[in-house]
């Protein structure tokens, strides 16, 4: 009997039985609590939305504390992702929180392609878990977990309705991350044009298919407020780090001419409802869900991309060292079969480049050939003008031998006659 098969009759035969006395066994929801506080947590937040929104301000509002940010400016050349990682510490627990803000997001001309970095820099982290996870020698204990845990995709407080761009942006996201739909600086429009702004952003939503993340409904404790949360997604929120006093407390808030915004009022906006969602009631489903809903997503394709399955096509389960020595011996064969390609390939250029020179010399001793030919003749005709030149010049010799004999004769015979003429005299 294969071993599947036993562990599987195991799980099926397994039965309750009561206990005649304490174990301990009940300590280990205290135990589980210790060893993770121990370990620290970890939270790692993306915020997208266009340049101005207050996403550097609201994460300082959300935590309490002045995060380390520059004025980040609209002349960037693309979208730009900037990580930034601290260590806080609430009552002894400790949290690791990894802020990532999008720069330049919607501030190019052609916003075509503007969600292309943040998919790509999603997937690196999953990527980078993957890698590890995939290792011999695992080091998940102090391994840095960085894949994105939520999502704040701000909004611009138009009144309107949503930009081309961020339905678009949301769609290519919301399987990869835990989107959280926020309307930043709310106190831009009035109650009533908020509320049918919130309408119409859901009713967008939901008519393009985008998937933003729920609070979950499924643990009774926290069943109710989730549900009546839910309701009012997107928040409208306000962020400041502003402090006035109001009464006899000191509180967060954003001065007008005409009046003063209570960021903590629920009444002003959603800021409270943000982070009572966010953090105090749904960080770890959060992070669960990205562990076992996105991640496990990512991983599953990857692994199906590199061959690998959980059942073969008899619908049994699949041996892992099978699908390796599958696939060893897949890319074995198709790196044989390379190599042969390659072989013929260069075997062939060979060939041409051997023609090619072949073809090169042959017109090279053509070309050797009639310059030869075209000296030759040349040498003949220069041969041939020498001989006439020579010819001419003796030629000239003559004649001039004869003219030089014929003006000697000449002169004798005058001389012969002038002689004759003084004898006679």
């Amino acid at each position: 009997m294969a071993a599947t098969e036993i562990v599987r009759q195991m799980g099926e035969g397994c039965r309750s039985l009561p206990l005649s006395a304490h174990v301990g066994f009940d300590s280990l929801p205290d135990q589980l609590v210790t060893k993770s506080v121990n370990h620290g947590f970890c939270f790692n937040i993306l915020c997208v939305g266009e340049t101005g929104l207050g996403k550097s301000t609201l994460m300082d509002t959300l935590f309490n504390t002045k995060f380390e940010s520059e004025p980040n400016s609209h002349s960037q050349p693309g979208v730009q992702l900037k990580s930034s990682t601290y260590d806080l510490t609430e009552s002894n627990v400790r949290l690791k929180l990894t802020v990532i803000n999008s720069i330049g997001f919607g501030d190019q001309i052609n916003k075509e392609d503007s969600y292309k970095p943040i998919v790509e820099f999603i997937d690196s982290q999953y990527e980078a878990y993957l890698q590890e996870e995939l290792k011999i020698k695992r080091v998940f204990h102090n391994y840095h977990d960085s894949r994105i845990h939520a999502c704040l995709y701000f909004i611009a407080p138009t009144g309107h309705s949503l930009k081309s761009l961020d339905l678009v942006t949301m769609k290519k996201l919301d399987s990869k991350v835990n989107i959280i739909p926020i309307i930043a600086k709310s106190d831009a429009i009035s109650k009533s044009e908020l509320t049918k702004f919130k309408i119409k952003i859901t009713s967008e939503l939901v008519s393009n298919g985008v998937q933003i993340y729920q609070f979950p409904t499924d643990d009774e404790t926290v069943a109710e407020i989730n549900g009546t949360m839910n309701a009012h997604l997107p928040f409208a929120v306000v962020g400041s780090t502003e402090e006035a006093k109001i009464g006899n407390k000191m509180m967060k808030v954003r001065q007008y001419p005409w009046g003063t915004i209570q960021v903590e009022n629920e009444s002003h906006c959603d800021f409270i409802k943000l982070r009572e969602m966010l953090i105090r009631v749904n960080m770890e489903d959060l992070r669960e869900q990205t562990h076992t809903h996105h991640y496990e997503l990512y991983r599953r394709c990857k692994l199906e991309e590199m061959g690998f399955k959980d059942t073969d096509p008899d619908s049994k389960p699949f041996s892992l060292q099978e699908t390796y020595e599958a696939k060893r011996n897949e890319f074995l064969g198709d790196l044989q079969k390379k190599e042969e390609e390659m072989r013929q390939m260069f075997v062939q250029r060979v060939k041409e480049k051997e023609a090619e020179l072949k073809e090169a010399e042959k017109e090279l001793h053509e070309k050797f050939d009639r310059l030869k030919k075209l000296h030759q003749e040349e040498k003949k005709k220069l041969e041939d003008k020498k001989k006439s030149l020579d010819d001419e010049v003796n030629e000239f010799k003559k004649r001039k031998t004869a003219t030089e004999l014929l003006q000697s004769q000449q002169a004798g015979g005058s001389q012969t006659l002038k002689r004759e003429k003084e004898r006679k005299n």
